[in-house]
């Protein structure tokens, strides 16, 4: 089952929960709705890895709106994105330790010779294909970091 029919499936049957599955329905159809739009705009339809980016974009949007509900200290509205990415995780490949993501970079880094801080894009660059929906971004670049400062 591909992620598109995976996501039609339970958007059915979140529809079937009512009340109970009402944030969950909601979820489902925006990232459906940005999946539609990315096929608009490439006038094909998607494959799955394409789909998985569309839904590490939706968690990242996300995460990078919490400290801003934080700071405006909207309790309700953190609460509420934290339970929608839960939701998005569950169609996502499971997300890599802090420990494996440490092994890729010093992996990567061997390959490229990086030695300094300089060669960071060369790093990134040979990383983030083989991280790319399993890890979160930010903390790829402050392990790199750490390693080559």
């Amino acid at each position: 089952m591909s992620l598109q029919e995976r996501l039609l499936s339970d958007m059915k049957e979140a529809m079937k929960a009512k009340e109970a599955g009402k944030l969950r329905l909601t979820v489902i159809r925006m990232v459906r709705a940005s999946i539609k739009n990315a096929e608009i705009n490439n006038k094909r339809d998607l494959n799955d890895e394409e789909v998985l980016e569309i839904l590490a974009r939706e968690v990242k949007q996300r995460r990078d709106a919490l400290p801003e509900y934080e700071k405006a200290n909207r309790q309700d509205m953190v609460d509420n994105l934290k339970e929608e990415i839960k939701i998005l995780q569950e169609y996502l490949p499971e997300q890599l330790t802090e420990a494996e993501i440490t092994q890729l970079v010093q992996e990567a880094i061997e390959q490229v010779g990086a030695n300094s801080p300089k060669d960071m894009g060369k790093v990134m660059g040979n990383l983030m294909p083989k991280v790319k929906g399993k890890a979160d971004g930010k903390l790829v670049n402050k392990i790199v970091k750490d390693l080559l400062g």
